[in-house]
């Protein structure tokens, strides 16, 4: 079970990782290209319709480029919100349902008892909160 949580963990990182150089690279590439195109664009609409044609040509250009970028973004950012929900179901349904956890939680309280029990199970509850408050604190500033 832990060994899962801690495979779950690497492969998160790896693809956020991943995520975010391959981002890193379509938006340099992106930026080149789009100043190439807008300056083709500039001294064509300069030589035809003159220099008030031509930058509202570029202002367009880049508010159509704007309006496509918000757009993926949103809609990305909605994916990310619903794969967490899809995945902490998974895991809990996985572990509820394995008969060799549930045997080692059984084992675990006739060793200990349950007066031992509810404080450790307490301080482990205050921990978990604290890391999920924290994990969720990270992917908020990680979508903005």
């Amino acid at each position: 079970m832990l060994q899962r949580l801690v495979d779950d963990l690497k492969d998160g990182t790896g693809l956020a990782l991943r995520m975010t150089s391959l981002a890193a690279a379509a938006a340099i590439s992106l930026f080149i290209s789009t100043a190439f195109v807008t300056a083709a664009a500039f001294v064509f609409v300069l030589n035809k319709h003159g220099a008030l044609y031509a930058c509202l040509s570029g202002a367009a250009i880049y508010l159509v480029l704007t309006l496509l970028a918000a757009g993926i973004y949103l809609y990305r950012k909605k994916q990310i919100q619903k794969r967490p929900v899809e995945q902490t179901k998974s895991m809990l349904q996985t572990a509820l349902s394995d008969p060799v956890i549930l045997a080692t939680g059984l084992q675990v309280v006739r060793t200990i008892g349950v007066k031992r029990l509810i404080p450790i199970l307490a301080i482990g509850g205050v921990a978990l909160g604290l890391m999920a408050s924290r994990q969720a604190a990270d992917d908020e500033t990680s979508d903005d």
